[in-house]
């Protein structure tokens, strides 16, 4: 399936289709190698879908031969890091140089990819008389440098991100010196100069922090209604889901993505990379592979989801290191080119077939008791649906895993709350026949009726266990125990489907 550019709100009666380069998407890529015409690139997994894969890239990687032969066979899309940005493209006033982002759209049409350009207005990476304008004459440098870099990459660039950025945490406008010169006014000017200078790119705002529910993804939302309503020419959202495991996957991504739908937008996945603290271990690697496979199922259950940007492919030239002291290994591919079990998470959730993913359940986690020595455990539960079909809960278990420590050998368990309904929800402990350090035992949850829907929860099951003489317990040590009060995905939960291990690590 081909996908074509929108009609734009800004113009009476629509435009006809158009076919769009960055948004046409081949089955084949230039140069790829037979295995993976074969076996299925992740740009053709996703074209098979109506989506493309992409990757960024930079002009110091590209005479890496090794990397450069993977960028151009395994992805249809490139986006340059830093080459289109204004330091790069006008670092004196009036005084342009676009020989660097050159070379990225020369790769590009040589490997038969299309090209996002980023980024036409951004607070960051400006030259130092941007800057020291005064406020009257920042409108017509703006405009100018749109118009000027826009005008040159005319039909070699096929979106662009026009703003880059413009909120705040809290959703109020970052200040800026097109801001402080023009008011929030600086946003919409920046979309039409963009527009008149290629009426055929697709043009989007893009900034992180967006990908789910929350202030500041409502801050865009009520920026982008009010563009729409005005008649301001704007294609499409970026979100650019720069992630990390130790922070939780973002709320209710794909409720997000489709309320951006509604407006009559495209939703791009723009710079997509899943950082943790190093070293990694199994738990770390398992919540990364879940976080790639949830952004691909969100983009895939959203019909204007066009795709999915990853922010370079290798940790060989990731950001994260020297942004991020301690963190790392965000990228599908490791620093030896070698793909991670998060490349074949992707994979699998684009189709193409059997993978290192945790499947399509997931388990969220809160620790509702205050104190790790008392007699009582209580964990809190979530089960959700991250695939695209729906599950019989009468097929699901789940185990959390403890230590007995000393006193009764038999336990009660109890459901206290479940909007679910607790007469629904079976729990039992049970010993491990070959304990290991961290667990000896574990609850088990498993339901007697319903159906999980794509993407839905069961809500908070509030569980209980102790032990029949009621002596205490040292949960310091259980393998499934997190001081966490606030759900978080808990990969030493475990999950099942039909007997086979669906969601975590065994420990």
């Amino acid at each position: 399936m081909s996908l074509v550019k929108r009609c734009r709100h800004s113009r009476a009666g629509g435009l006809p289709a158009l076919l769009v380069g960055a948004l046409a998407l081949a089955t084949t890529l230039v140069g790829g190698p037979a295995t993976a015409a074969q076996q299925g690139t992740l740009h053709e997994l996703a074209a098979a879908q109506g989506k493309y894969f992409g990757s960024a890239t930079d002009n110091p990687e590209l005479p890496d031969a090794a990397y450069a032969a993977t960028l151009g066979s395994e992805f249809g899309q490139i986006t340059p890091g830093n080459s289109m940005k204004w330091d790069t493209t006008e670092p004196a006033q009036g005084r342009f140089d676009f020989t660097k982002g050159d070379v990225v759209t020369d790769f590009a049409r040589q490997h038969g990819q299309t090209v996002r350009g980023h980024t036409l207005v951004w607070h960051s990476q400006l030259p130092g008389w941007v800057g020291a304008l005064p406020s009257a004459q920042v409108a017509a440098a703006m405009t100018n440098h749109i118009t000027e870099e826009v005008t040159h990459y005319r039909g070699a660039v096929a979106a662009w991100d026009v703003v880059n950025e413009p909120f705040n945490e809290d959703g109020t406008f970052r200040t800026s010196p097109f801001r402080t010169a023009m008011g929030s006014g600086y946003i919409a000017t920046a979309l039409r100069a963009a527009h008149a200078a290629d009426p055929d790119a697709l043009l989007y705002l893009n900034d992180y922090n967006i990908e789910g529910l929350g202030a500041k993804s409502d801050a865009m939302y009520a920026l982008a209604s009010e563009l729409i309503a005005e008649g301001v020419p704007l294609d499409g959202i970026g979100m650019q889901a720069h992630l990390a495991v130790q922070y939780g996957f973002p709320y209710q991504m794909r409720e997000n993505m489709r309320r951006f739908a509604d407006l009559g937008l495209d939703v791009a996945v723009t710079e997509l990379d899943v950082r943790m603290q190093l070293p990694a271990d199994a738990a770390e690697v398992a919540t990364q592979s879940s976080y790639y496979q949830q952004v691909v199922e969100a983009c895939l259950a959203v019909e204007r989801c066009v795709g999915i940007t990853v922010w370079d492919y290798t940790d060989k030239y990731s950001w994260i290191p020297g942004t991020f002291p301690g963190e790392g290994a965000a990228n599908l591919y490791d620093e030896n080119l070698a793909p991670k079990p998060a490349y074949d998470a992707v994979r699998t959730a684009l189709g193409g077939g059997e993978g290192g993913t945790p499947g399509a359940l997931k388990v969220l986690y809160r620790n509702r008791d205050g104190s790790g020595t008392d007699n009582q455990i209580k964990p809190g539960l979530q089960l959700v649906n991250t695939g695209g079909t729906a599950v019989s809960l009468s097929s699901v278990t789940v185990r959390y895993w403890f230590t007995a420590d000393n006193g009764a050998s038999s336990y009660n368990s109890w459901c206290d709350w479940s909007p679910i309904d607790c007469s629904t929800v079976t729990h039992r402990v049970v010993a491990v026949a070959t304990p290991v350090a961290g667990a000896d035992h574990y609850l088990e949850v498993g339901f007697t009726a319903g159906t999980l829907a794509p993407g839905a929860s069961t809500g908070e099951i509030q569980l209980r266990l102790n032990k029949a003489d009621w002596s205490n317990f040292d949960e310091s040590d259980d393998y499934s125990h997190d001081n966490g009060t606030s759900y978080a995905d808990a990969t030493k939960i475990t999950a099942y489907a039909g007997g086979e291990l669906a969601w975590g690590i065994e420990p």
